[in-house]
This record gives structure tokens, sequence and C-alpha cells, in this order.
């Protein structure tokens, strides 16, 4: 694929498909790897584990049937109950055989006790359990490793310390049995129901319902026999609390009988003639102070105290004398002014006034007496019924202080006979309860022997040891994908460097060579894949912006193929009409020699030291017609000899002779003349070697080669397996589709 290169001025700009964030958000440094997860990219990483994918896909389930195969079939049978409960009527009762209202707890109570030890151990005795192999382990054969190694499961002191202590010995085969029938026994209450599932697994499915029935017909038998026994106990304790009652009442009985005797008390006279006469006493005694404030108000209006309305309700005659004096004295006074004061008439009707006045005197007079007298004759009731109330009270109160005793001895005999009477009402109902009680849990569905068995699961283990399986798988994958620390695509390097990867050079194996060599491939077959790579490279660097001229051709570590791209890369361009010179620069491992196959030559190294001429060290291939320089003679001082001014000098003197130059460098991690070979050019290329270069030491050469101020341009994938790679899922990988293969001809 052809990527578009960096801007001169910005050399490490991110290049427009580098992998990372998008363009509005932050930019990906140089150094930093950031993956876009898709699903084509999780299906390109399967693709490259699929060996230990499909190893733990298809092994874990195998291990599932075979351990499927190994194990004994188990069957579990179930059965039914449904636990109602019954209400008590006696109180006594209540409190010791009444069960609480149905809730889940009280549910989940009963769930537990037919899942107990007694349960279990009654299970056990019915079925002997205790002589079954399935149960009981020391019925069993020992294991294979045990007859190996039996000295690894001895244990002689336990036995010697069991068979000298006194007392009772200890079971371990009988308990470990129980415990083992316990396990096998389930109970559980069904939600928002009175139901409870009881169930057993047993080898034998026979074995597992009869177990069932087993265990339900013991636990409705004891939750009956435990209601009977409390029905019982609390007859006998409702029959002594009756005779103790029956004593303290007839002692009571006996007291008030000698104290009434004692005290001459008799029951409904004294007590109710007291309280009667007393009642009439207050009764007289109210009307008798009626009366007397009856007369005090007459006593009050006779003396003129009242008003005119009460004088006349108490002295109607003293009023009528009134009112024949005013009448006289109006007519004389009338007749006084019209006759004169010394008439006769006048002084007639002034004698019958003053006669008039002697006469309401008078009259006013006997009234009072009168009314003095009725106002004694009451205030003297009042004393006397008051002084009768206060005799008929002393008396009552005497009586009363003898009655207190009485009483609460009568009342403590009514509380015993009274308590007596419920008691044995209550020993009625016991006895009549018991006679029709039920237990409160009964069988609603007994278990039958199940056909199929219940262990071991084997749709279920399939199902997920093949889940396991794809999970153990997914987790390699994702392992084997952390762990893979080299560079698997142009993606990665363009994620690690920054820059444009321009090519993904393919591995041409021997027989799609056909005995060419790969170097001189591109002229062979240029129209093979190999070939249009090359001419992809040849493009990206045609369209930069800046079009370097001398191009340093190196990589991190040895065997990238570097030298290859170099001689590759040379003879496209030369074939396409540039005039292109090859600078051998790996003095320490050169390979021009042997590629052209053309030895003795002399080359940079003899130039540099001026042992040569740059015609002497000007070499022609003979197969695609492009200049090239040897490293020569291997050389200690290479270093040195790069540092020089030969060297610029020489690259300055051939810039203008040929359109393109190429130094094949040695590698840029380990070797010091590539960092000063990349900064002398005018661009560098760094070679990547597919999924071999780790993304480490990509990125320690790029730093290097960095802080030699080496202009980077881009990087190229070599040696890569195109079916590997189309099947990895790399977006990159498209370049290697069948549908392009009509492009690609040899």
């Amino acid at each position: 694929m052809l990527d578009s290169p960096p801007n001169a001025d910005r050399p490490a700009e991110i290049a427009p498909f580098a992998t990372g964030p998008s363009r509005g958000g932050t930019s990906t440094r140089p150094g930093e790897l950031r993956e876009t997860i898709n699903i084509r990219a999780l299906f390109g990483i399967l693709r490259r584990h699929k060996a230990p994918f499909l190893l733990c896909l298809l092994g874990l389930p195998l291990c599932a049937l075979t351990a499927i195969s190994q194990i004994t079939p188990r069957y579990t049978a179930t059965g039914m109950l449904v636990y109602e409960t019954n209400e008590y009527k006696a109180r006594e009762l209540q409190s010791m055989v009444r069960s609480d209202p149905v809730t889940e707890a009280v549910m989940a109570t009963q769930a537990e006790i037919l899942q107990s030890l007694h349960i279990a151990q009654r299970v056990l005795e019915r079925r002997q359990l205790a002589s079954n192999p399935e149960f009981n382990r020391a019925l069993r054969p020992p294991p294979v490793w045990q007859a190996i190694l039996p000295w690894a499961f001895a244990a002689p002191n336990a036995v010697a310390l069991d068979d000298q202590m006194p007392g009772p010995r200890l079971d371990s085969a009988r308990n470990a049995a129980l415990l083992a029938v316990q396990a096998a026994l389930h109970a559980r209450p069904i939600r928002f129901s009175h139901a409870i599932e009881v169930t057993f697994t047993a080898q034998d499915p026979v074995l597992a319902a009869a177990a069932v029935n087993d265990a339900m017909d013991v636990y409705v038998k004891d939750q009956f026999g435990a209601k009977a026994r409390m029905v019982r106990n609390a007859t006998a304790l409702l029959r002594k609390q009756a005779n103790e009652l029956r004593q303290e009442t007839r002692k009571s009985e006996d007291a008030i009988a000698a104290y009434r005797a004692r005290h001459r008390l008799f029951q409904g006279m004294h007590a109710g003639a007291d309280a009667e006469q007393i009642s009439h006493l207050m009764e007289d005694l109210v009307r008798a102070r009626g009366d007397l404030a009856g007369a005090d108000a007459r006593l009050d209006a006779a003396r003129g105290r009242a008003g005119a309305a009460s004088l006349a309700a108490i002295a109607p005659s003293v009023v009528q004398l009134r009112v024949q004096h005013d009448q006289l004295a109006a007519q004389a006074q009338g007749q006084q002014g019209r006759l004169g004061e010394n008439h006769p008439v006048s002084e007639g009707l002034r004698r019958q006034t003053v006669d008039a006045q002697r006469a309401i005197a008078a009259e006013t007079t006997r009234v009072i007496s009168a009314t003095e007298a009725e106002r004694y004759a009451a205030s003297d009731r009042v004393a006397t019924l008051e002084q009768n109330l206060r005799a008929a009270q002393e008396e009552a109160d005497r009586g009363a202080v003898a009655q207190i005793p009485l009483n609460a001895m009568v009342r403590d005999a009514e509380a015993s006979r009274t308590e007596l009477q419920a008691v044995l009402e209550r020993i009625q109902q016991t006895s009549q309860q018991g006679a029709i009680e039920t237990a409160e849990a009964h069988e609603i569905s007994q278990a039958l022997p199940p056909e199929y068995p219940s262990a071991p699961r084997a749709a279920a283990m399939l199902t997920a040891g093949t889940a396991a399986g794809l999970v153990l798988g997914l987790v390699m994958v994702y392992l084997l994908h952390l762990a893979d620390s080299a560079v698997n695509s142009g993606d990665d390097a363009r994620a690690i460097t920054a820059l444009p990867c321009f090519a993904l050079l393919p591995e041409v194996g021997n027989r799609a060579r056909g005995g060419v060599p790969i170097d001189d491939f591109v002229i062979r077959r240029p129209h093979s894949a190999f070939a249009e790579q090359i001419r992809s490279l040849r493009t990206g660097l045609w369209l930069s912006a800046r079009r370097p001229r001398i191009i340093a051709i190196t990589a991190a570590r040895p065997s990238e193929g570097k030298t290859v791209l170099t001689l590759a890369l040379g003879r496209s361009a030369q074939r396409g009409g540039e005039r292109v010179l090859l600078i051998e620069c790996d003095m320490r491992q050169p390979k021009f020699a042997r590629l052209l196959s053309m030895t003795g030559m002399v080359g940079l190294a003899e130039f540099l030291k001026g042992e040569a001429t740059l015609a002497d060290v000007l070499h022609q291939d003979p197969s695609s017609g492009l200049t090239f320089i040897p490293a020569g003679k291997p050389s200690n001082d290479a270093l040195d000899l790069f540092l020089s001014n030969a060297m610029r000098a020489l690259l300055d003197e051939l810039r203008d002779r040929y359109d393109l130059i190429l130094l094949d460098a040695p590698p840029a991690q380990a070797i010091s003349e590539a960092r000063v070979i990349a900064a002398i050019a005018d661009a560098t290329l760094l070679c990547v070697r597919w999924r071999q270069t780790p993304r480490a030491a990509l990125r320690h050469a790029f730093d290097l080669l960095q802080s030699a101020q080496a202009h980077i341009i881009g990087t190229v994938l070599t040696r890569v397996d195109p079916r590997a790679h189309l099947r990895s899922g790399y977006e990159d990988a498209a370049v290697y589709h069948r549908r392009f293969k009509p492009y690609y001809r040899g």
C-alpha cells in the first residue's frame, strides 16, 4: 500500500494512515503504539494464533467427554411434602405446640430438619446403608495409589490411641457413612407455596426413591409423635393445676365462713340496709335544705330585701294594701289641689291614707313572724337530718372496715373457682384435640425410581467445557497477542515511527523464484507482487515534497533485508530510466560481491583511504546496467572513514552525476556508522522485518537515528508472508488479496 510521505519541514508528523486517535483528538507521539480494535482486527488476531485457540477450544471438551465416560452415573429421586399448620384454641397449648404462621423462615427451618443428621440416621438404619460401599468408604477397594504407597496412607498411631481410650469407641466408618447419607439427602422449600421438595442421590435409582420415601415418612411420624407428646405433657400439667386449684378453693370458702361467723356478717343484708338508709337520709336532707333556702328567701322578701315580684309571691295581702294606699294618696293630693288643704274631703282622704299605712305595717309584721316560724322549723329539720346522716355514715364505716377482709377473701375464692372451671374446660378441650390431632406435614407425592441419571450431566459438562475452552482460548490468544512484541504490519510501524510505511515486500520462496536471485527478481519478474511493492516504494519517494537524491537504507538489526531492498530498488529505478548509484556502506558485513557474483573488486574503503581513484571503485551491474561502489576490504576504522571529509566530498561530487544514490548502511541499533551515514544522506529509509523485528528494537533504532539528526522519511516492511499476512486481518494486507492476482503475472 502506498502512504503519502511526510512534509520535509515536519519529518516526525503522523502520516494520514497512521494508527491512533482521530484528528480531532490527541495525536499519537512517535514511540507510542495505539491499536484500533475492531471486529476485523479481532478475527485477525484469532487467525494469527489459531493453533493454541483451537487446542483450547477442542481440548477442554475432549477432557470433559473423557471425564464423563469415567464417572459412575448417579440417580436423583424426588418426593414432595406439604406443610400446613393447625391452630390450637387452648391458650396453654399455644406456647407449646402451636406453630407459627407459615413464612419463608419456617419453610426453610422445616427443610433443614428434613436434611438433618437425625433424619439421615433413620434412613441409614432403615436401608442399612452402612453396609453399602457407595456410602461406606471402608468397604470400597483401596485406590491404586494407596496400594502403591501404603505407608503414605497408614495411621497406626491414631488406631492405637483409639484402642487405649476408655468408654465407647469412635466408629469413624459409620460416621463417614452417616455424613455421606446426609450429603445425598436434600430438601428445598418451593417458593410461594407450602410445599417442600425432598431429593436423594444414589447410584441405584430404586435405593434413591426408597430413601426419599423413608425420609418423608420419618419426618411426618416424628412430627406427629412430638406433637402427641406435647399434648400429653400439657394435659398432665393442667390436671395437676386443677388439683391445686380445688384445694385452694376449698380453703378459701372455709376461711370466709369462719370470718362471717366471727364478725356476725350476713351476706346481702347488713351492707344493703346501711346504704339504703344513708341514701334516704341524704334525699331528705336535700329536701330540707331546699325548704330552708325557700324560707330564707321569703323572709328576705317580707323584710323588703327582695323585689316586688318576690313580695307579691309570699305576701299578696301586703301588696293589695299598698295598692289601696297609693290610690288614696293620689286622690288626697288631687282633691287638695282642687278643693284646698282644709277642705273636709281633703282631710277625710288624708285620714284614710294614714289608716292604710297602719294596716300595711301590721300585715307586714304578721307575714314576717309567720315566715320566721317556717324558717326555724326548716332549720331544725336540717340539723336533725344531718345528725342522723352522720350517725348512719359512722355505722356504715364500722361495717365497711369489717367487710374489707371478707370482700378480699370472697374475691380470692371467686377467682379460684373461675380459674378451676377454666382449667377443667381446657382439660376437656385438650383431650378432644388430642383425639383428632394430625401431623402438620403430609406427603403429596412419593418418590419413584428415576429413569435417567442426574449426574453426570453430559450436555451441561460438554457445554461448560466448550465455553471454558472458548474462554481459555480467547485468553490464550490475548496473552499471546500481548506477548507478541514484533512488528506485524505497516500499521505497527506507522504507530511507532509516526511515518508512512511505503511498501510491504513479500517473501519470495525458492519455488516461486524459479532459480532467479531475489535481488534480481525485480528485473526478471517485473509484474510480480515483489516488483510492484518496489515500484510502490519508488512512487512514495518520488511524491515526496522534497525529493531526496541520496537515500540511506538501514535497519534496526541484521538480516532485515536492507541489502536486497537496496539492490532491488536500484535496479527498478535504473530500468525506469534513472541514473542510479549504489554505495555499499556496510564495511563489516559486505554482501554486494556475493550477491552480484563479482569478487576482488576495490571499493569505498580503498577510495576513502586514498588507495584508489573514483574510476577504480565505480563498477557496472551486468544485469541492469546500474553503477555501484562495493564496500571494499573490511576495515576497522570504518567510522573514521565515514566521518572524514572525503566521504562528504564524494557524495557532493556524485550528487550531480546521478539521479538517485542509495547508501546500503549497516544496522542502526548496534553499529555507529549507520547514524553517520544517515546524517549525511538527504533521507533515511528504515527496513523492518515482518514478525521478526521487535517493536522495542524499531523504537530504539528510530530514536538513535533521530538523535543523529537524520531525516527519516519512512519504513519498508520486508520478508512478508503474503498468505499469513492476509489471514492476519490487518488493513494493509488487502494488497495480497486474490482479487489483485490478475495484476501480478509472475
